[in-house]
């Protein structure tokens, strides 16, 4: 805090200062000062010298802090609605990112304002609305339970790829969670092919039927999103 460092003569400040100006020098000095106008204020002409530069941003102590803590209540609030519906914490910040923006555009038609809920719920439906997420909302029933079981087959397997024939001993032990008639084989096999026809999956091509590979065509997240009320 460069207000303490403050002495009659400012020999301490001088020399703080004076260090990144030195010959082969490879030290940068980042200062916070409660004073706003600290170097007009205080600082004697010598030692204002070696600042070199006009203060980029100048901001007192409880500011800065209150700053902080407006940013954290901010990540933490966005924070808990993404992690109900996803768990990518690159997702919060895309959602921050794109409710600033909704905030900024709408303030260049109207008087200024910060970002408040109606904007990050309007991020959030942009984010989680997509032709695929509706796609996988009208789907049938079993179409719907055949994502679930690859999800929970990827969960298992640790990795995002499976055969047909993984994913339809999930797809049956959900029916029989759930109460359900298990599909036949043949039936599991048309489901996979409208999904894939649909872009939701990729399926690999192959001579035997149940063993071919199966991929998601978008994120998890999205999946379990499009699922979380099914």
């Amino acid at each position: 805090q460069l207000d303490l460092l403050w002495t009659r003569k400012q020999n301490v400040m001088y020399n703080l200062f004076d260090w990144p100006t030195q010959k082969h020098s490879k030290l940068i000095i980042l200062a916070i000062a409660n004073t706003m106008d600290l170097p007009e204020r205080i600082m004697m002409n010598r030692v204002a010298s070696r600042l070199h530069c006009s203060p980029v941003l100048r901001l007192g102590w409880f500011f800065f802090f209150c700053l902080l803590i407006l940013a954290k209540l901010f990540s933490q609030l966005v924070g808990n609605i993404v992690a109900a519906l996803s768990g990518d914490a690159r997702r919060c910040l895309d959602i921050c990112r794109r409710a600033t923006e909704i905030c900024e555009f709408a303030s260049q038609k109207r008087t200024p304002e910060i970002v408040r809920m109606a904007h990050i719920t309007e991020a959030i439906d942009e984010m989680f609305s997509s032709p695929y997420i509706n796609a996988i909302r009208n789907a049938s029933l079993h179409e719907q339970i055949f994502l679930k079981a690859i999800l929970a087959e990827f969960r298992r397997a640790g990795v995002e790829e499976a055969t047909v024939q993984q994913v339809y001993h999930q797809h049956i032990a959900l029916c029989r969670i759930e109460g359900m008639q298990s599909p036949t084989i043949s039936e599991i096999m048309a489901i996979c092919s409208r999904l894939g026809a649909c872009r939701l999956l990729l399926v690999e091509s192959s001579n035997k039927y149940l063993h071919m590979q199966v991929r998601l065509n978008i994120s998890q997240d999205d999946v379990m999103y499009a699922l979380k009320d099914e």
